[in-house]
């Protein structure tokens, strides 16, 4: 186990801090190797799965429609948020060094909330599009116009790197003068206050606000827009469209349901004493997983997505 890393020019207690060492998934040194070509496989599937639905969109007509203007946002979210920890946790695995800079481990968690963030308002924005598009479908092209597409995502941007950079300063006050351990294989807030040894009220407070603008409201809102979905489809009298409707749904619902599921769980034990196997866990669910299942669960059953991605591997040209 490292020992804490100080400022040479502090003394006493004073004495800060300045890299943190990252236990990662395993201390069992036969392990990393497995390891390592288990998460390389997973974050190349990641990118190339979310990067390959980036470009059926991109090359098929029939795709640029709102909807698949924000599944490719969130493609293109999906690959940032895996390469904000894979890449640096794969580096640990085939070396003994795990340390981590300070400044890096805020810029990793800087980066991490930023995207997650965007993620979130951008699934809120996802289940409107599809309420204006099944309960509204007279007004969808005006109240959804390629004008509107822009500013809620860029919107979306705003909103969550307010957020990044509010929790990124936040923790930067914090002193970290003893321990300097994290049982983790990436910087987050739960894990940083843990090792604070001054007060995190404040930091606890900043992300119960956060946690209520950018997980409880955002939910509601896509609660209610989905009952409102729900009753339409079920007022469809073809058996055809409401099968269609279902399906185009249902892979929001479950992208949505993996989501916000990782991201209870990871800041419900905030007040748990240490940091366990299952905080590891639900780590890889959230940052790994979901990233990488993302672009099955999108075009398994999206005939007009399989239609285009086969069109972009084979070579072919759209149908005109």
């Amino acid at each position: 186990m490292s020992m804490p890393f100080m400022d040479p020019e502090a003394s006493g207690n004073d004495s800060v801090v300045t890299e943190f060492v990252l236990l990662g998934l395993t201390k069992t040194p036969a392990l990393r190797p497995i390891l390592f070509i288990i998460f390389l496989l997973a974050y190349v599937a990641t990118v190339g799965g979310n990067f390959s639905i980036l470009a059926a969109i991109l090359a098929e007509p029939k795709l640029h429609t709102p909807m698949y203007f924000f599944l490719g946002n969130l493609s293109l979210l999906d690959v940032g948020c895996i390469s904000v920890t894979v890449p640096a946790m794969l580096g640990h695995f085939m070396s003994n060094n795990r340390s981590i800079l300070y400044r890096s481990c805020l810029s990793q968690l800087f980066f991490f909330h930023l995207l997650a963030g965007v993620d979130c308002f951008l699934l809120t924005v996802m289940a409107y599009d599809r309420y204006l598009a099944i309960c509204q479908p007279l007004t969808y092209s005006t109240r959804m116009s390629w004008g509107i597409q822009r500013a809620l995502a860029g919107m979306s941007c705003v909103f969550s790197f307010t957020n990044a950079l509010t929790q990124t300063v936040a923790v930067s006050t914090l002193n970290f003068c003893g321990p300097n351990v994290i049982n983790h294989f990436y910087c987050d807030l739960p894990q940083l206050f843990r090792l604070s040894c001054s007060s995190i009220q404040l930091n606890e407070q900043l992300l119960f606000v956060a946690a209520a603008f950018m997980g409880v409201a955002p939910l509601v809102l896509i609660t209610v827009s989905y009952g409102h979905v729900a009753a339409a489809v079920l007022r469809i009298r073809s058996a055809e469209g409401r099968k269609k409707a279902f399906s185009t749904c249902g892979s929001h619902l479950t992208v949505v349901g993996i989501f916000y599921g990782t991201g209870v769980f990871s800041y419900m034990r905030l007040g748990s004493g240490e940091a366990s196997d299952k905080d590891k866990g639900i780590g890889i669910l959230n940052t790994v997983i979901s990233p990488m299942l993302n672009p099955v669960i999108y075009s398994l059953r999206n005939p007009d997505v399989q239609g285009a991605l086969r069109r972009v591997f084979t070579g072919r040209q759209p149908p005109t």
